[in-house]
């Protein structure tokens, strides 16, 4: 039977090793070589691939709110402010966290089966037998594409979901085009874009380096594979709603 004092310890080893992982990845951003080759693929892997579920997200998060915030609004009378309440909602809080979780889901389980399957087949320990840093050749580029495309995925998700909320706006509570757009550019300021840009940008070092962390600590052959991909999926989702959870209460 596993005692509680060994199950903390290997927790505690685990939060050492993600340490030191996060530490030299981000350490080969300021030293040469850069694989830049390799940033551009992950670059498309990443943002591109993703960008056709940012856009579902992202467009019917915005189409709901104006169908949750009309029903509520309807109450006091204040349908003119839908445009304002889907704004400040979708680039504050739900463009950000709702884009990184869905990155997490596709980006950070690829990243855990691909080092993972790396791992198992050896090809990591003959990168290491040839003199290649595996942390410079493949935890880096990840981190940097990542930290590059899920900001400009955030914007374009804000962008879409407040499409999805004019849409609604316009052909099911028939509200006034120009009042719609008008409310919801008054009510964002610049610290409501800067919140919006900075938590995808934390957000992204917690997908990169999650992924690539179980990745590389994949033990047990192809079933270990599949577990690390879980476990990649699971623990980004839970430190995104976190992180999110304290930046907001710091930006606030």
């Amino acid at each position: 039977m596993i005692s509680i004092a060994a199950v903390i310890k290997r927790r505690l080893m685990a939060v050492q090793e993600f340490t030191f992982l996060s530490f030299r990845a981000v350490g080969n951003l300021f030293r040469p070589p850069v694989y830049w080759n390799d940033v551009l693929v992950q670059m498309d892997i990443i943002g591109v691939g993703s960008l056709p579920i940012t856009l579902l997200t992202g467009f019917f998060t915005g189409a709901v709110l104006a169908l949750q915030m009309y029903k509520t609004l309807t109450t006091f009378g204040q349908i003119s402010l839908t445009g304002q309440l889907v704004a400040l909602s979708l680039v504050r809080e739900l463009g950000p966290t709702l884009t990184s979780l869905m990155v997490a889901g596709r980006c950070a389980a690829g990243m855990a089966s691909e080092l993972g399957s790396m791992l198992v087949s050896e090809q990591i320990d003959a990168m290491r037998a040839l003199g290649t840093d595996p942390i410079k050749k493949l935890v880096t580029p990840r981190l940097l594409a990542t930290v590059v495309m899920l900001p400009l995925l955030t914007i374009v998700s804000d962008f879409v979901g407040l499409c999805g909320g004019f849409t609604v706006a316009l052909f099911i509570i028939r509200m006034n085009p120009v009042a719609y757009w008008t409310t919801a550019y008054q009510a964002l300021t610049y610290s409501d874009v800067f919140q919006g840009l900075l938590k995808p940008f934390v957000f992204a070092f917690i997908v990169a380096l999650v992924g690539c962390y179980y990745g590389l600590n994949t033990r047990g052959g192809t079933q270990g594979v599949g577990r690390a991909t879980t476990e990649a999926v699971v623990s980004a989702s839970v430190l995104i709603l976190t992180a999110n959870f304290f930046l907001t209460r710091i930006l606030l």
